[in-house]
């Protein structure tokens, strides 16, 4: 895991353009490391295990988690981040002009609407994951993985995504635990499902 210094002038550029632009809740700012950074970064654990992707796609980036820790991170990484939300990808654009970051594309679309497949396809916190599943699975190259955020595995969310597993010829490989960083114990998923 990177160190927060690292991240010092990113998370300052993102408190600007959340007081402009509501990306998360004023109560949430006081631990932008915890839980969105930290939390968006945890993907280490995928990549350690599987190896890195050369394109990245984030469902619903919101306010840029994870694609933007995920880009800062990785400049191999040709990290695109889509969202319906105008606003939201305009913040995102602000960021990535203020860091410079070349190997970042946010993208104001439906996912649906856009072109081109992707070795990798995340998604944090967006909808329950047979829907997102619907979104991402389409979007995978062949052997591609898609990671999504969850903050519990939920053993009825999973049955409930059998079907559209079954459609795109995926399953689900891996289960990856991992803890925030904070004082109560808050326990988030990796759920990896993988294109054959």
């Amino acid at each position: 895991m990177e160190n927060k210094d690292f991240y010092k002038r990113y998370m300052e550029i993102f408190l600007e353009e959340n007081s402009k632009v509501n990306l998360i809740s004023k109560n949430d700012e006081k631990l932008l490391w915890e839980k969105h950074v930290f939390d968006s970064l945890s993907i280490e654990k995928f990549f350690d295990k599987y190896g890195e992707c050369k394109t990245l796609l984030d469902i619903g980036t919101g306010g840029g988690f994870p694609a933007v820790p995920v880009a800062l991170a990785y400049s191999g990484i040709k990290v695109t981040a889509v969202d319906s939300i105008a606003k939201k990808i305009r913040a995102i654009v602000s960021i990535k002009e203020q860091l410079g970051l070349k190997n970042l594309t946010p993208v104001c679309s439906r996912v649906e609407n856009m072109d081109g497949t992707f070795d990798v396809v995340t998604s944090r916190a967006v909808s329950a994951l047979k829907n997102i599943c619907e979104y991402a699975l389409p979007k995978l190259k062949k052997n591609g993985y898609f990671v999504a955020y969850k903050s519990r595995k939920t053993p009825e969310e999973i049955d409930d995504a059998k079907n559209v597993l079954k459609k795109y010829n995926s399953k689900i490989v891996d289960i990856i635990e991992y803890d925030l960083p904070l004082k109560e114990k808050l326990t988030r998923n990796l759920i990896i499902i993988k294109r054959f």
